[in-house]
């Protein structure tokens, strides 16, 4: 018991041990026992009237709270609600030989005794998995959500939309999914070196189906789907779809069509804020809705907009005067206000990347993803809006591990684990009023760098177990090194491939080829001065880098 991860509120361990045998019985309350079941289903507990395992449901103890006791005579589980109990199920599952997390199950497992108190510290404890620049195959998605569930993260942010593809069918507007969701090669050059590429097609894309199965797998487990479509910006994709979009059609031009975008990096490409656009958005977000069923959250992007486009339309800016707007960036503010409108009528709230907040204008209700740094997260938090953290430093985890050749391919050096476990979401610096509005933290898992889920797991294991740690229980518990150095014979039950802490196995290294990583070109700690910077200026939705 001494390396549970991440670390319980409370844990007195006590003298003796419990035989549970494998198909041993479970009673409770059926949703509360269902969970439990699911989360333990190498055990194939069956439900009945009495059994090994006793749940009962607690409502004092509040969201995804949980008591585990296990005594000679058997385990007895409290929950708040049925997350409780699922959480309750996984810690009961690391109680257990490390076996307990592959496929095959035991005849029986011995459970040490001892009681468990425990509830997190943050209510969201998110996984930001970037779908679009690489398209990751559905199984690849309950793979994470798995993973998640493993280290009671809740929240897998879905990024869907970007200049490199549109990963969602839509049946009101099929040439998203029939043009925009591949493109014919990808660039394979480092940053502003001569442009290289595979001159391989890639794309993919979830039918509305594959999407609704996707959220109610991930409810299942105590997870949320937060899906995004990353606008005004982020747009070529969009546009090589439907250019009737696009900002330069306006004034009855036919501009030179955007194609899918095949290099990493910004492209001017940038929706027309006028009304027709936000229709048919409203219509896809219906769609992607309908499909995922309870949707609490929508992220809708906003960041790094290159705005030249709407200035040089006469229609955009006349729409803009009309609308009694200052400037472009509060148009902005106020496209992204719309779509938020649209949201909330339909009971979600709207989610925003920092630049949308520097543009002011939210609604009050808005989350705010502070990307740039935790100056401008402060400062969003003082205005009233909930933050999620997510600063590149220490949280974007397409960054190396290492300032070193052997890694592979990364946008920049470096940021270690240990780096995250020191990361503080609400820092004691802040007011009372500005913490309360940290809902949590979220890596972030950019995928032009990640082309599949090994080299997702690569990136994401073990600084994911750091996050993990922080988000639940508020900082990185007594002995967390030690009890992260057991708790990876689990990742290893589980066939993650994840990096070791003393760096790359030997066909994990870059190597001299296309995945050669160029360390020392980008250092993150010079990239967080310049985004530190920026949230200060006038033009902050440009891009930064």
């Amino acid at each position: 018991m001494t390396d549970l991860l991440p670390s319980p509120a409370v844990f007195e361990p006590a003298g003796g041990s419990f035989e549970l045998s494998h198909g041993a019985s479970v009673s409770g309350p059926a949703e509360l026992v269902d969970a439990v079941r699911l989360a333990l289903a190498v055990l194939d507990l069956r439900p009945a009237e009495s059994g090994a395992v006793t749940v009962e449901a607690d409502a004092s103890l509040g969201a995804e709270a949980y008591t585990l006791e296990v005594t000679a005579d058997g385990v007895r589980i409290a929950a708040g609600d049925r997350a409780g109990a699922f959480y309750a199920g996984q810690t009961l599952r690391q109680l257990l030989p490390h076996d307990a997390f592959r496929t095959v199950a035991r005849a029986g497992w011995t459970v040490p005794c001892g009681r468990v108190e425990d509830a997190p510290r943050f209510s969201w404890r998110g996984v930001h998995l970037d779908v679009a620049r690489h398209f990751m195959p559905k199984r690849e998605v309950f793979r994470m959500v798995d993973l998640m569930a493993a280290h009671k993260l809740n929240r897998l942010h879905l990024h869907l939309v970007d200049d490199q593809g549109w990963r969602v069918e839509s049946r009101a507007a099929p040439r998203l999914h029939e043009v925009a969701s591949h493109r014919p090669r990808t660039t394979t050059s480092y940053y502003k070196e001569q442009p290289t590429f595979d001159e391989v097609p890639h794309g993919g894309y979830y039918t509305l189906d594959d999407l609704a199965e996707i959220g109610a797998y991930a409810r299942a487990r105590a997870v949320t789907i937060v899906p995004e479509i990353d606008v005004p910006g982020h747009a070529s994709a969009i546009l090589a779809a439907y250019p009737a979009l696009d900002s330069r059609a306006t004034d009855g031009r036919e501009p030179e069509p955007f194609g899918v975008l095949e290099r990493w990096g910004i492209s001017p490409a940038i929706l027309s804020p006028l009304p027709p656009t936000v229709d048919f958005l409203t219509v896809v977000i219906d769609e992607m809705l309908e499909a995922l069923g309870e949707t609490p959250y929508f992220h809708i992007g906003g960041d790094e907009c290159v705005l030249d486009h709407w200035a040089s339309s006469p229609e955009i800016v006349a729409f803009a005067e009309e609308l009694g707007l200052e400037s472009l960036s509060d148009l902005h503010a106020w496209f992204l206000r719309r779509l938020a409108d649209v949201l909330a009528e339909r009971g979600s709230r709207a989610v925003v990347w920092d630049e949308a907040f520097v543009s002011g204008m939210l609604r009050p209700d808005t989350i705010v993803m502070p990307w740039r740094g935790l100056g401008v997260a402060r400062r969003a938090a003082e205005a009233g809006h909930d933050v999620v953290q997510t600063p590149v430093f220490p949280l974007y985890f397409d960054y190396a591990e290492a300032s070193s050749e052997e890694e592979p391919m990364a946008i920049g050096d470096a940021i270690t684990v240990s780096d995250v476990a020191a990361f503080v979401p609400a820092p004691e610096s802040w007011t009372a009023g500005q913490r309360e509005h940290v809902l949590g933290a979220q890596f972030q898992l950019w995928s032009e760098r990640l082309p599949d889920g090994r080299a997702v797991d690569y990136r994401a294991w073990p600084r994911g177990c750091a996050l993990a740690e922080v988000a639940w229980s508020g900082s990185a518990g007594s002995g967390f090194e030690a009890r992260l150095e057991g708790h990876l014979g689990r990742l290893d039950a589980l066939g993650v491939e994840y990096r070791p802490l003393t760096g790359p196995r030997p066909w994990q290294v870059g190597g001299a080829g296309h995945r050669r990583h160029r360390p020392g070109v980008v250092k993150v700690d010079e990239v967080m001065k310049h985004l530190e910077e920026m949230t200060h200026v006038a033009d902050s939705t440009r891009p930064s880098m």
